[in-house]
């Protein structure tokens, strides 16, 4: 995963036109936008159904009327990728918004706490972080069972320390600033000091950390579902189209490059959208 931090206040800087934004970028946008209409609307984008098979079409390979192939009992790969991104990608947007409110609640409670608490929250933080978070996942799902809810808890729990760190970061950096200082002075209560200028500057960084945190996140629950401890066959999910194309490696290899390659493909557009937020934000990507 991404490692954030912040070098001062997150602040957009000058909007950069469409037509002067770099290739990658706007390649990258434009997958993300196709991908989000195939969440939508898959039933525009392929006409088969992703449950439905057909042993006599059984893992016959890439042509004209199945582009992905088919799968060891005749399901359209291709409407199986395209009906799995409802679910990778739900599901890791669902555990990155746990991430992220639970970070943000107690990273904000450290940098706006006594020492006391900014001390407690960061051993919270160490403790989380002593686990790779894929191991971390694992045995949160372990302990609350399968399914797709619990699946994106595990992930959205492995995830706290990226934005809890970040955010307690920034409402240090921003606690501390001159505008803030001023505030006070000029007679502002806490309460007006902290809605007008503290929560709207940390804000700023979540665009960031929340667009490179979310392929982060479609990579985690992939790997659970790939062990069998996410969504179950027959669902759709591209870690268990994954785990289902393994046993025919040997005699048809589209039922698991054509997933993996969604899976990749997303992670990629998501970490060149999130590299470019943060420069537009000032936030340091390491």
């Amino acid at each position: 995963m991404s490692d954030l931090s912040t070098a001062g206040v997150a602040q957009p800087r000058r909007l950069i036109p469409v037509s002067r934004l770099p290739a990658a970028v706007l390649v990258a946008a434009a997958f993300l936008l196709a991908l989000a209409f195939a969440l939508a609307f898959p039933r525009v984008v392929t006409p088969y159904d992703p449950l439905v098979s057909d042993v006599s079409r059984a893992l016959q390979s890439p042509d004209a009327a199945h582009w992905f192939g088919t799968d060891r009992i005749g399901r359209d790969v291709f409407a199986r990728v395209v009906h799995g991104a409802r679910y990778s990608l739900l599901i890791g947007l669902a555990s990155m918004i746990v991430s992220l409110l639970i970070g943000l609640v107690i990273g904000m409670s450290a940098g706006l706490g006594r020492r006391a608490v900014d001390e407690s929250a960061s051993r919270v933080f160490d403790v989380l972080s002593a686990f790779p978070p894929i191991l971390l996942s694992l045995f949160v799902v372990t302990f609350l069972g399968q399914g797709i809810v619990n699946i994106a808890v595990a992930v959205g729990i492995a995830g706290i320390p990226k934005f809890g760190r970040v955010l307690r970061a920034q409402t240090l950096v921003v606690r501390r600033a001159d505008y803030v200082t001023h505030a006070v002075v000029w007679g502002q209560t806490r309460r007006e000091v902290f809605v007008r200028h503290i929560l709207p500057n940390v804000l700023a960084a979540i665009p960031v950390i929340a667009t490179i945190d979310i392929g982060s996140a479609i990579i985690a629950v992939s790997g659970l579902s790939f062990l069998g401890l996410g969504p179950q066959p027959p669902t759709p999910e591209w870690g268990v189209m994954l785990a289902e194309g393994r046993d025919v490696l040997r005699v048809a290899w589209w039922p698991s490059v054509f997933p993996g390659m969604a899976i990749t493909l997303t992670v990629i557009a998501f970490s060149v959208i999130g590299k470019h937020l943060s420069r537009v934000y000032g936030v340091k990507v390491r």
